[in-house]
């Protein structure tokens, strides 16, 4: 069994090099790269120079994954960033308590509202499910494009793979179960909209905290708030629980960073929801939700 699972492992890792993707071994029925890191490196063959990492040692070179994989059931790992890809990672929420979380929409739901909001549909790409029900879309991106990897920072629940980044591939199993093709359709450019969203932004220098006053809330967070709550109450019907969520966490950094009181923020979303057709429980849920969520992600503001 465990001769034949090698077998489909090497065969998986030397399709996805017809595909010019650049392939490492992962350890066998993980995601983690089965490759020497720099304390154990050896400093000899490819790291004869100094440690060469798993994304500088990801190969296409058919004679060098049969060396690797006629040794092991390696699953096999695409380093994006080398193989000209940008993977889009779309999440389903970790469970809590055994139950799936409801504190933020799932990666394909944030991406769906990333598409409307830039008015295309979704776009056809080669698609892969993974086992806990998410899914990676792949996209070409131009030469000269050096895209770093993301957590989160996109949308709720949407990571994305380039440069630094580990992709596992299709054929591949974990003990949650395997890694299989969702959409067998050719890789897509990355679009100009969606390549806006994954560039980085430049580094700003740290901006002071504004002073604060208890019970007060500052200007910025008060335009927000009022801009977003706006939103919500325009919302059509399909979209209102969805705009009530994500807006909602999307002020919800002012509440962490200290710039309005949350129950500010709760009495304002919970009116704009209402407003637009959401039943009052809803709406109280969904806050509760979206701002627990603010609270556990959003960094602390840089202060000087």
């Amino acid at each position: 069994m465990t001769h034949d699972l090698a077998a489909v492992l090497l065969h998986a890792a030397l399709r996805a090099a017809e595909r010019r993707w650049r392939v490492h071994p992962l350890r066998p029925g993980a995601k983690g790269s089965a490759l020497h890191g720099e304390r154990a490196c050896p400093r000899t063959g490819e790291c004869a120079d100094g440690h060469r990492k798993w994304e500088q040692r990801a190969t296409t070179d058919p004679d060098r994954i049969r060396a690797a994989w006629t040794t092991g059931a390696f699953n096999v790992g695409i380093a994006p960033g080398p193989s000209g890809l940008a993977v889009i990672d779309l999440d389903i929420p970790k469970e809590k308590n055994g139950e799936l979380g409801s504190d933020a929409p799932d990666g394909a739901t944030s991406f769906s509202a990333l598409c409307e909001r830039a008015g295309v549909p979704w776009p056809v790409t080669y698609t892969v499910r993974t086992p806990s029900g998410g899914m990676h879309l792949y996209f070409h991106t131009s030469q000269g494009v050096h895209l770093p990897s993301t957590t989160k920072s996109v949308a709720p629940n949407i990571d994305t793979r380039a440069w630094g980044g580990n992709i596992v591939a299709v054929g591949s199993i974990t003990t949650t179960g395997a890694y299989e093709v969702a959409d067998d359709a050719p890789v897509a450019d990355l679009p100009g909209w969606l390549l806006r969203h994954l560039q980085a932004a430049p580094k700003s220098a740290p901006v002071a905290a504004p002073l604060l006053i208890p019970g007060r809330t500052t200007r910025r967070a008060a335009v927000a708030l009022e801009r977003e709550t706006a939103r919500v109450k325009a919302a059509p019907q399909g979209e209102r629980h969805h705009l009530l969520l994500t807006r909602t966490i999307a002020i919800g950094r002012f509440v962490v960073w200290g710039e309005v009181a949350r129950d500010v923020v709760e009495t304002a979303f919970g009116a704009a929801g209402e407003a637009a057709g959401l039943p009052a429980s809803e709406c109280r849920a969904t806050i509760r939700d979206a701002l627990d969520y603010s609270a556990r992600t959003c960094r602390t503001r840089e202060t000087t």
